[in-house]
């Protein structure tokens, strides 16, 4: 039983995150995901926004940096027109 577990995790190991790819890798599968475009907003989305501190902002830069070395962020133009999915 245990070494069929093994192969088949390695038949499918593309599709585990790991160390150096965090996301993982599945291809083929794509996932639905409804926002809430209608008024009135949630709540959450009407607070006003507010500055991050120096700690946070370190936090989130570091963040956003693993986000887009993986490919899940792109830095986009002020005027750059992106197609949102």
């Amino acid at each position: 039983m245990k070494e069929k577990l093994i192969e088949l995790l390695l038949k499918y190991k593309n599709a585990f995150a790991t160390d150096k790819k965090p996301l993982g890798a599945i291809i083929g599968h794509e996932v639905d995901i409804i926002l809430n475009v209608e008024k009135p907003y949630p709540p959450l989305s009407r607070r006003p926004s507010y500055p991050a501190g120096p700690r946070a902002r370190e936090a989130l830069e570091v963040h956003i940096k693993e986000l887009m070395d993986l490919g899940v962020l792109r830095k986009v133009g002020h005027n750059e027109q992106v197609e949102v999915m």
